[in-house]
Parts: structure tokens; sequence; C-alpha cells
């Protein structure tokens, strides 16, 4: 399924085996999960993505070939490929164990093909081993939602109170591994949103409600999941002194002006930007002995579009993902 203009439903194409470096292996998808940073990117709230462009950057497949310097994977291997496509290895950023800000980073479905076909390439220091106790649409949202949920999380540095603006695939997974290390959720989600405050607690939120209500009580920290700047100064607002507010978001709607009252007492707001490979090489650590289990919605490729609609449109509980 090809994004031949921004703007544009994705169209379905026959194209040529991707091209394969020494360092590369070729993946046989199974199946790639979609994601909201996909939308933006049709959207045209992502500058300048390579055209035409193959989508998709949780990739679970199989190793169908490898480069002639490949050493750490061979044929037949599950394997997954997520944002993170390669990186300079030599700017400040890469140096000082910073590679998720590097400004020479290639993104997998974004600057180069990803998922959203039958054969996806990738660098093989970008891949992770991944665990077969999980069926292929299991795994494909933990390669993204997962990862920056999880990159969320520690940037928290685990309170006991928790709040999550948003509730869909990132989140839906976070709660799980944040209820089993004993943390306490509080879920917000739009308006009068009912059936996913209901989701939200069958997972073990402490509490549900809409982002236009208050939680029952203070948060030491809080995650937005949600593309909405507006969450921010209500967010601060659910803050005890000293806690901090997280984007997890490539995109982010303004955020409005608020009284300086609200920062006050050294809250803090930050963002999550990518991943790094460490983030990946824990987090499927963890699933060893933290079980999750993502809710998921399978749609064959060529169904790309209503996919990503659904995403649009928040009528998703839980993960899309494309089975091929």
């Amino acid at each position: 399924m090809v994004l031949n203009a921004v703007g544009k439903p994705l169209e379905m194409a026959e194209v040529d085996l991707p091209k394969m470096g020494p360092n590369d292996v070729l993946i046989k998808t199974i199946a790639c999960g979609v994601c909201r940073t996909d939308l933006h990117i049709v959207d045209g709230e992502l500058p300048s993505p390579k055209l035409p462009l193959i989508l998709g950057h949780q990739v679970v497949g199989k190793i169908e070939a490898v480069g002639e310097n490949v050493r750490r994977f061979q044929p037949s291997d599950l394997v997954g490929a997520s944002w993170l496509g390669n990186t300079c290895h030599c700017c400040e950023y890469c140096l000082e164990d910073k590679e998720n800000l590097c400004d020479g980073a290639v993104f997998t479905g974004y600057h180069k093909n990803g998922g959203y076909a039958e054969y996806c390439a990738a660098h093989e220091d970008y891949i992770f081993a991944l665990p077969k106790n999980y069926r292929a649409e299991e795994l494909a949202p933990m390669l993204c939602a997962g990862l920056i949920g999880y990159r969320a999380y520690r940037l928290t540095q685990k309170p006991k109170k928790i709040g999550l603006y948003g509730f869909g695939s990132s989140a839906h997974l976070l709660i799980q591994l944040a209820t089993a290390h004993k943390h306490d959720i509080y879920v917000f989600t739009r308006p009068n949103d009912t059936k996913t405050q209901e989701f939200a607690l069958s997972l073990q939120a402490k509490w549900a409600g809409g982002s236009d209500q208050s939680p029952p009580v203070l948060l030491d920290a809080a995650i937005l999941f949600a593309p909405d700047g507006s969450l921010y100064p209500k967010a601060l607002k659910d803050l005890k002194k000293g806690g901090i507010v997280i984007s997890a978001g490539i995109h982010m709607s303004d955020i409005p002006s608020f009284p300086y009252q609200l920062l006050w007492e050294e809250r803090v707001m930050t963002s999550v930007a990518n991943l790094t490979r460490k983030d990946g090489e824990e987090f499927f650590s963890l699933l060893k002995t933290t079980p999750i289990r993502p809710k998921t919605h399978t749609y064959p490729l060529k169904d790309a579009n209503i996919a990503l609609q659904a995403i649009r449109t928040g009528a998703l509980e839980g993960s899309a993902v494309l089975l091929l």
C-alpha cells in the first residue's frame, strides 16, 4: 500500500523487492501495526516524507535473506523492525547514548519504506529478536506503541500515581506493565467516552473519566498520548508539586497559554522523541516476566486506509494491525 501524495489515500501497487545493503536483512512481513504516526504522515502533519512511500514501522516478520556482512541474524529468525531505522553513529547525540535525537536518523515508514508490504528491508543493528510466545499481531504494536509508552514510563521515574491522557494503542499496553509493577493508573479519555473508560477499568485503572474531569487524587506524573495541546495545562492542574508531564506523541497541536502558577512549585514539562535500541532491548526483556496482551483489530493489507480512518476517528479499542 503506497502513499503517493500527502493527504491522499494509500494505493495498492506491485513494486520491486526492497534493495538490500550488505548489513541489511530482507523481512517477509507477517504483520504490521498501524500507528497514529502513520496518520500524521498521511495527513501532512510531519514534514517531507519520502514519496512515494510505503508506511509502517511496527513490522513483524521472518528473515528471508541476509546481506553479506550480517552476523546477528539468519534466515527464518522472527524479528521486528521499528521507527528508528538507522543513525549516523558520530554526532554528539549518538556519542552520548542519545541516538533517538540523531540529526541524521533514518526512520522506517517515513524516510525509508516500511511494513505495509509483503517485504521490508532493515539494517541488522536496528531490528529486534522477538519472543515466540506471542502471536505476530500481538507483537506488532509492541514495536512502537509499546516502546514509546515504555520510554515515557521510564521518564516518570515510576512514581505511585500516574495519569494517562488518551487511551489508545500505547496507553492500553503501558497500563498492563505499570499495574503489574504496582503503580496506580488514572485514565483520561474524550469527554463522555464511557466505552473507553470501561475498557481502561477492565485493565485495572484506579479511575477513568473524561479529560474535562479532575482525578480523585493529585498525580505524581502525567503522560499525554492524545495529540491535543490543551491537555498540557489540564495535566498540570492534576499534578502534585514537583510532578512531571510527558508528551509521548511525535505531533501535538499548539499548547495554549496558561498561568505560571500551574507550572510553579517545580512541576516539569517534557517530551519523548523517538526511541533507542536500548529501550527495545529492555522492553522485550521485560515481556519475559511481565506478560502484556494487546487488544488488536486486524485488517488485510488492502484495508490499510480503513484502519487509518479508525484511528483518526478514535473508533478503536487497542491497536490496529495489518495482516499479510
